[in-house]
């Protein structure tokens, strides 16, 4: 097969041929543990933020909260946490994100609260914002466990986010369910924020555009 080359040609041909046929086998028996590795780093990876929350809930109830956050957007959440502090009077209120920060603040002031304790912040465009414009705010002010109130069908997106950007600053949650009708948000969004929060933790970026395309597109 082999005589129109010379010896040295030939054996390198020959073992060229070899290594091949014994790469080819070994890809082909090494390919099922290397996906199912990859595979379960992908995996880890998209669970990493529910594994840490499940850590952070356990945690915050060896810490006795110091304020209050409340994400705005939903009267029945405002009105919730105005009966809420009646319970707990010496604890400051943060409500973030409202539309209108004078009926915010009548709310309170109608369940008998004293508008000293409540401090509404705008920054927050989203529920990530929510959290990633007051976290500093809050750890200056030496703030380290917070009441978090949200609406029940709202709240795992919510402690994904919170959990990472408050964590990040070692303040810890303690959830506050607002009852509702509604059905839990799906895991796709809670998944989507909970990566943006990282991205905030890591890059200072709230990855808007993410979300933003992400809505475009469900």
């Amino acid at each position: 097969m082999f005589t129109n080359k010379a010896p040295d040609d030939n054996l390198g041909l020959t073992m060229g041929l070899r290594g091949t046929l014994y790469f080819n086998r070994s890809r082909g028996t090494v390919s099922k543990p290397a996906r199912f590795k990859v595979k379960s780093l992908f995996w880890l990876l998209l669970l990493l933020p529910f594994l840490w929350v499940g850590y952070r809930d356990v945690m915050s109830y060896f810490v006795q909260p110091q304020a209050m956050l409340v994400l705005g957007g939903d009267p029945e959440r405002e009105n919730f946490a105005a009966d809420f502090a009646r319970q707990h009077p010496n604890v400051p209120i943060w409500v973030s994100g409202v539309g209108n920060p004078e009926s915010t603040k009548e709310v309170f002031v109608k369940a008998g609260i004293s508008p000293e304790r409540v401090y509404i912040d705008q920054a927050a465009l989203d529920t990530v914002t929510n959290f990633t414009t007051l976290v500093d705010k809050l750890r200056a002010k030496g703030i380290n466990s917070v009441y978090l109130i949200t609406s029940d069908y709202h709240m795992r997106r919510a402690r994904v986010i919170g959990e990472i950007v408050f964590g990040s600053r070692g303040i810890y949650l303690r959830p506050v369910s607002v009852p509702s009708k509604d059905p839990t948000e799906s895991f796709p969004r809670a998944l989507r924020d909970g990566a943006r929060a990282i991205l905030w933790v890591t890059t200072g970026h709230t990855g808007a555009s993410l979300s933003r395309r992400y809505e475009s597109r469900y």
